[in-house]
């Protein structure tokens, strides 16, 4: 089937994946890098005294002819953009604190500080993720219901496996741990492993009640589930898994019960 005959949830996922924000976000630097934005909602909570305050190191300065929000790089730049995101916790205006880093990137990938997981949409700071579409040798597709009491699309459904990469991984490796955790599968004993390609998203978050901003690339993999294997959840954030056959799988995106992420990818793992 090809892109001109894709199914309506295409376009449609296609255009839930890339939004302008809801309000106005003033940049946020990093030595004078441009790394996210922030509402200006956010620190309305917050004594601006507070953020200026030397422990923040958070300055405003004049970024291609408008205001800009700027904090250090270097060495000094891991502990301030922490700092601003305990700030931003202690006044509610923080996404759920996970107590994990995330790598804080330049526009050329380099990696220039890292940050608390909870405060990257606040602050419309660039993640990246994995996801994993498993299948069996009959074109059946392993997917997971996400746990009830996550925070994000709580009960909708994703693709067998899918996570953030955090600081201390790499691709490879986000992808191991999280498909043990997720799914209680070894990646070594999945068949015909391989990179099926990337999406990306720009689009509202409600984190830090609808301030953030996501900005993330998902690189996807695919893998064949040999028969006699089944994935068992080990982390307590997925409810249940599926193997669905292919017109099960069509029906339940078509009625937007899978994620946007999911949907996204998997629309490009059935070749649209």
């Amino acid at each position: 089937m090809t892109a001109a005959t894709a199914p309506a949830w295409v376009a449609a996922a296609r255009a839930r994946a890339t939004c302008g924000p809801a309000a106005p976000r003033t940049p946020l630097l990093l030595g004078g890098e441009r790394v996210g934005s922030v509402d200006a909602g956010v620190f309305a909570k917050i004594d601006l005294k507070r953020l200026l305050d030397e422990r923040y190191q958070l300055s405003i300065v004049e970024h291609e002819g408008a205001p800009a929000w700027a904090l250090p790089a270097g060495e000094d730049a891991t502990a301030a953009l922490n700092a601003l995101a305990r700030a931003l916790r202690a006044a509610g205006r923080c996404g759920p604190w996970r107590d994990e880093q995330l790598a804080v990137c330049g526009a050329d990938g380099r990696r220039l500080a890292t940050v608390e997981r909870g405060a990257v949409r606040v602050l419309g700071l660039a993640t990246q993720a994995v996801h994993l579409v498993g299948c069996t040798a009959d074109g059946a597709m392993w997917v997971q219901q996400r746990a009830f009491d996550k925070p994000n699309n709580p009960g909708m459904w994703d693709t067998l496996m899918g996570g953030m990469v955090s600081a201390a991984d790499s691709l490879a490796s986000a992808v191991e741990r999280e498909t043990w955790e997720e799914a209680g599968l070894r990646v070594a004993a999945l068949q015909g492993v391989a990179h099926g390609g990337h999406v990306e998203f720009a689009r509202p978050s409600d984190e830090a009640g609808g301030c953030g901003y996501m900005v993330e690339r998902i690189d996807w993999f695919r893998a064949q589930v040999p028969e006699g294997m089944a994935p068992e959840n080990q982390d307590g954030e997925v409810a249940r898994f599926e193997l669905l056959p292919r017109a099960a799988l069509l029906e339940r995106l078509a009625r937007g019960a899978f994620t946007p992420e999911a949907s996204l990818i998997l629309a490009a793992a059935l070749g649209w």
